[in-house]
């Protein structure tokens, strides 16, 4: 159920978001599920960076990653994320805010066996975030996970999926003169009910 009304007609704001991003698959040349996704680190500094957003599920929107790059560390400690979304093409953006768990079963098991070998060998091989001192030390582990696992790598335990489950979610539209619509959505009630509003541009 939602308080309020939606100046997009919507009911539920990520079945919105959804519709969006089908929309700007149309529109969009390259990866219209390209998010902005933000943490902190330990002293509260924010950190940003581009993933892709690979399901969006009734309550949440899941995306995958190294659990020990900086991004996984700091999702994990802090149990908070942020992203962005801003399509061209449509002129639209949306902005999520929510608590973070991780996804590391059947789902995530079940991601990483559609991806293609190099990508499934490279998350053997890159210990994301560190320091590398060349080009040729890369290569040579993609070699050692190939020889070790063949074309059947699985997926390695420091690898997996992060949901974000919303607790707000803002749509933003452009119009003319500057005069944009913008509505956000925030759950209350227990995280069982959103209230929507329109807001000042």
């Amino acid at each position: 159920m939602t308080q309020g009304t939606s100046i997009f007609g919507a009911s539920d704001p990520v079945a919105l978001l959804r519709d969006w991003m089908e929309r700007a698959a149309k529109t969009e040349p390259n990866d219209p599920n390209a998010i902005a996704l933000g943490t902190v680190d330990a002293n509260g500094l924010p950190n940003v960076r581009i993933v892709l957003l690979k399901e969006i599920e009734a309550d949440a929107f899941v995306f995958y990653t190294n659990y020990d790059s900086a991004k996984g560390l700091e999702l994990t400690a802090s149990g908070q994320a942020a992203f962005a979304i801003h399509w061209k093409t449509m002129r639209r953006q949306v902005r999520v805010r929510g608590t973070v768990e991780r996804e590391d079963g059947a789902q995530a098991d079940a991601y990483y066996a559609s991806r293609d070998l190099g990508s499934r060998l490279g998350a053997w091989a890159s210990e994301q975030s560190r320091p590398l001192a060349d080009r040729a030390t890369l290569e040579a582990r993609v070699k050692e996970a190939a020889d070790r696992f063949g074309d059947a790598p699985p997926r390695p335990d420091h690898w997996g999926g992060f949901r974000i489950r919303p607790v707000e979610i803002e749509f933003w539209q452009d119009g003319e003169h500057r005069l944009h619509d913008r509505e956000r959505w925030v759950k209350i009630k227990n995280n069982e009910q959103w209230d929507v509003k329109r807001l000042f541009p």
